[in-house]
This record gives structure tokens, C-alpha cells and sequence, in this order.
């Protein structure tokens, strides 16, 4: 009498972890689905290219500046909501206005050499933005040559 209520007993555990599987399983996929789902209605911010170089110039004229020129390829407003030099002597402008589907923009991105010792440099420029693709890295570089 007491194998049949244990077997009984058994069964009915087994069945609960089952239950329990097959829920968190159904979640896990419910919530797989809907990331898929919002991440084909998201901005992608495309540029043109993401490095610039300079060249060499002259210390006698040592503000020079690049834009950077991109498009939102995605399916919603794209926001740029930061730009953040790697230093002081470089500065990042861009328009904080939302950019539609399709719609192109820059971030113009200014080097002041002044002050600094002649020779190569590198900065970047970080972007957080809504984008598929969060936090985006620009880069400028060139020489600056002495004054002669």
C-alpha cells in the first residue's frame, strides 16, 4: 500500500518539475521574441568612415577640423545623446536634434594643436547614441609639424 502512494507521489513531482520546466522555457522564449522584435524597430547610425587623418600641418595654423558624416540606416529616430573627447584639445559638435530614418547628420570634430608639443597625435571621440550599436568610437590623427 505505501509503494502505490510513493510511486503516486513520485509521478506527481515529476510532473511539477515538468510544469516548471515547460513555463520557464515558454518565458525564456517569450522574452527572446520580443527583444528580436524591438531590435528590428531600433536606429543603426552608419558613417562614412570613422577615421580621419590629417596629414601634417603647420604649428603656424594649429586648429584643424573634420566631419565625420553618418546616416541612420535603422527603423526609428536615431539620438545621439553624448559626444566625449578623449582630451581638452579636442572638441566634438553635433546637432542634438533626432535624426528620422534615412536622414543623414555630422559630428564635426576640431583638433586645437595649440600649446601642444609638435609631432603625431591620435584622439577619439566617444558617441553614445540609441543605436543598435550604443557607444561608437571616431578617431582623428595627424602630424603637427614645428613652426619654421
Amino acid at each position: 500500500m505505501f509503494k502505490e502512494n510513493s510511486s503516486f507521489v513520485n509521478y506527481s513531482l515529476k510532473k511539477r518539475k515538468d510544469m516548471k520546466k515547460t513555463i520557464l522555457f515558454s518565458i525564456i522564449a517569450l522574452i527572446i521574441g520580443c527583444n528580436k522584435l524591438s531590435a528590428q524597430n531600433e536606429a543603426e547610425i552608419k558613417f562614412d568612415t570613422l577615421i580621419h587623418n590629417f596629414g601634417t600641418f603647420s604649428e603656424k595654423t594649429p586648429v584643424v577640423s573634420y566631419e565625420f558624416r553618418f546616416t541612420n540606416t535603422g527603423k526609428s529616430l536615431l539620438i545621439i545623446h553624448q559626444a566625449v573627447a578623449s582630451c581638452g584639445c579636442t572638441v566634438a559638435e553635433f546637432n542634438k536634434k533626432p535624426i528620422a530614418t534615412g536622414g543623414t547628420g555630422t559630428i564635426k570634430v576640431t583638433y586645437n594643436g595649440t600649446g601642444k608639443l609638435p609631432g603625431y597625435f591620435k584622439k577619439s571621440v566617444t558617441l553614445r547614441t540609441n543605436s543598435k550599436t550604443e557607444m561608437i568610437r571616431l578617431y582623428i590623427e595627424g602630424t603637427m609639424e614645428a613652426k619654421k
